[in-house]
């Protein structure tokens, strides 16, 4: 993939490196020269010093051969911008971080797909854990999180069935580890103090799903 990232700041930064750690050919752009100086001492990729809003600057990065353009600057005026600009070069995969929520239908509109404002997620997470701190993150991926508890003896949701213990609309328990033993949680399995639940939910009932597992099994 030949990928074009917008932008220098954390989540741009980590984007180029994992991109380019994987073997894809990635170009970043960011009006910071020492930025750019910079991450061409860690990676093997190209910078490209400019305003991404320029034509001559994304003709600079290959534009015209680009895969995909990801932006990722916490200004949504240029994030548009280079995506609009990108999709007259016929760019296949756009993809935007958008700041502020009153933007998003601007970015949909332009065919953009769009990610909400990353410090807010990391703020929501970090105080959804921090009231539920018996609960473990394993993963966030894309729609949604996989999380783990270990269920305490005396809960009120010991010797339930997994299928009486589902009382969320969007949770899916995946799998119970029970004493170095795998249990694939059917409906029918019987849900024993010590157990570790391993369950996904999507991103929209995340807050829910650890707030009641955590008051069914702590």
């Amino acid at each position: 993939m030949y990928l074009i990232v917008v932008g220098l700041g954390g989540i741009g930064r980590s984007l180029a490196g994992l991109a380019a750690e994987e073997g894809h050919s990635v170009v970043v752009i960011d009006r910071d020269e020492d930025k750019c100086a910079d991450i061409l001492e860690e990676y093997d990729l190209l910078a490209v010093s400019g305003n991404a809003t320029d034509k001559n600057t994304l003709e600079d990065a290959g534009i015209d051969r680009a895969d995909a353009l990801v932006a990722t600057t916490s200004d949504d005026a240029l994030n548009l911008m280079a995506c609009w600009l990108a999709k007259k070069y016929e760019v296949k995969t756009l993809v935007s971080i958008v700041n502020q929520k009153e933007h998003a239908d601007l970015f949909k509109e332009v065919g953009v797909r769009i990610s909400e404002n990353p410090d807010e997620i990391v703020a929501r997470s970090l105080f959804l854990w921090s009231e539920n701190p018996d609960t473990q993150l394993l993963a966030s991926i894309e729609g949604g999180t996989i999380f783990e508890i270990t269920v305490a003896d005396g809960a009120k949701g010991v010797n339930k069935t997994v299928r009486e213990a589902s009382g969320v609309k969007d949770m899916l328990y995946i799998a119970i580890r029970r004493g170095g033993k795998l249990i694939i949680p059917t409906g029918d399995v019987v849900i024993m103090p010590d157990d570790v639940i391993t369950v996904f939910t999507k991103k929209e009932a995340e807050a829910k799903s650890v707030e009641y597992m955590d008051d069914l099994f702590r």
